[in-house]
């Protein structure tokens, strides 16, 4: 009898659902962590990561209520890092705690806080925040940005969420905020979801880059709002992460955007291809550069569709790349640079850089308001081709004391910037550029250098204008 009710009892349990793996929870405050916003509570964090991926899987809770300064501490697969509502992670503001460079064996443009390498499944989900704790890497507060302070070949400032080779990943729901450098880097990873989340960076902090999509396939990035005083949402293949390939297959919708930088861009560096991108259904307010194609290296860009988007852009002052293009496209081969060791940006064993090829790019139904034009150039004929804009609404005014009738073509061997008018498009050296049904307005108060006049070409072929 026993036996028979022991048994009941067994699927009883099991029809009810009995735990599973899946269910496992690991609260970091029953590992240790304190959360008064003071105590390092990063070795709790990280053995209750450990613990959780140990048993198999499960999810890791930061509990509500709750600050945690946390030095740098690494993800596990198959585990769920979830942030309660008004939970806080934040980065300890000593430089000393980061030592782990970002970009390998180059020291000199930041270190790691939360960071995962070779890894499965792995979420980071909840209401709650990562508070990269920006300004306290700053120095003095100037009228339009932070000063940086002096580095020679180390930068202790942190990125908040470095990612490599993680296959299916899924960032939901939270706040990540006053980044020191750049926010969420993901560098070689497949099968990537990043929804829903809202990145608050201090516009003033240079380099604060929202999503860096580098080297990785199959990423999906919607519903989100990010400010940042850097890109927004970019997309490169950089030089320290050859061996994982292209950067391609990449979705980027519904998303609100406002940079003191590029909204959204491609580039710099890129060594390798990126290609098949989408864009779509996106705002861009109030930012130095809305879409901005800046191909700097040998790799090359293809097969990019920017589609329904709004792109209000201003002038910033020269701290910040970009001359409020709404709309640019561009490939150059990149200046050296000041830094002692910035020959790691070129090939191994060359002394200059050289820039790839730049071709099939669409705009369709893109409403730009701007104090400046469309910018499509290259640095010999036939590197930018095949360029195609479609019902394009250009409405060009003057809103900020910041001298207009500029160009900027940073980072590039020789002057950066071209001064001359203002125009609704001006092309310099591309081919085949098709212009359908554009639209060109001039506001109230026209910018100062305002040519009047649709479209500008200089050493360009095939530019052809349908209205």
């Amino acid at each position: 009898m026993r036996t028979l009710l022991f048994t009941f009892c067994c699927l009883l349990l099991a029809a009810c659902g009995a735990p599973k793996q899946a269910d496992r929870v690991y609260n970091i405050m029953d590992y240790g962590a304190v959360g008064d916003g003071q105590t390092d509570d990063a070795p709790a964090v990280q053995a209750a990561i450990d613990a959780c991926t140990r048993a198999g899987g499960g999810r890791v809770v930061v509990p509500a209520g709750h600050t945690f300064l946390c030095s740098p501490f690494r993800l596990a697969s198959f585990v769920d890092l979830h942030l309660e509502p008004n939970a806080r992670l934040l980065a300890n503001p000593d430089e000393k705690a980061y030592t782990e460079s970002a970009f390998r064996e180059n020291r000199g443009e930041g270190m790691m806080w939360i960071s995962g390498k070779n890894l499965k499944q792995v979420s980071i989900t909840g209401t709650g925040t990562i508070d990269g704790n920006g300004v306290a890497f700053m120095g003095r507060e100037l009228e339009d940005s932070y000063e940086l302070k002096p580095v020679t070949d180390f930068d202790p400032r942190p990125h908040v969420l470095t990612l490599e080779a993680v296959d299916r990943l899924v960032i939901r729901d939270v706040t990540l905020c006053n980044s020191p450098y750049w926010t969420v880097h993901l560098i070689g990873c497949k099968d990537a979801l990043i929804d829903g989340i809202s990145i608050r960076n201090n516009l003033k902090i240079r380099n604060g880059d929202g999503i860096d999509v580098d080297h990785s396939r199959h990423v999906r990035i919607a519903n989100c709002y990010i400010e940042s005083g850097d890109d927004c949402v970019c997309l490169k293949n950089r030089r320290e992460f050859e061996e994982y390939g292209s950067c391609e297959d990449v979705v980027v919708t519904n998303c609100t955007m406002v940079s003191r930088s590029c909204a959204i861009k491609i580039g710099s560096e890129n060594m390798d291809s990126i290609n098949n991108v989408l864009f779509s259904n996106c705002i861009v307010r109030d930012s130095n550069r809305g879409i901005g194609i800046q191909n700097r290296d040998e790799g090359t860009v293809t097969n990019v569709v920017f589609d329904n988007l709004i792109v209000d852009c201003r002038l910033w002052s020269d701290v910040w790349w970009g001359k409020a293009e709404p709309i640019y496209v561009t490939s150059y081969p990149r200046a050296v640079g000041n830094h002692k060791d910035a020959g790691w940006r070129f090939p191994k064993g060359a002394t200059e850089g050289r820039c790839g090829e730049v071709s099939h790019i669409w705009f369709s139904r893109v409403k730009c308001i701007s104090e400046n034009g469309v910018f499509v150039g290259g640095d010999v004929p036939g590197k930018v081709n095949h360029i195609y804009f479609d019902d394009i609404d250009l409405r060009l005014l003057k809103r900020t004391d910041y001298p207009g009738g500029v160009y900027d073509k940073r980072p590039c061997v020789g002057e950066g910037f071209v001064s001359d008018q203002v125009y609704g498009f001006y092309i310099d050296t591309a081919s085949d550029v098709f212009i359908n049904r554009p639209r060109l307005t001039w506001g109230d108060v026209p910018p100062a250098a305002a040519s009047g006049q649709l479209l500008k070409q200089k050493a360009s072929t095939g530019v052809v204008v349908s209205r």
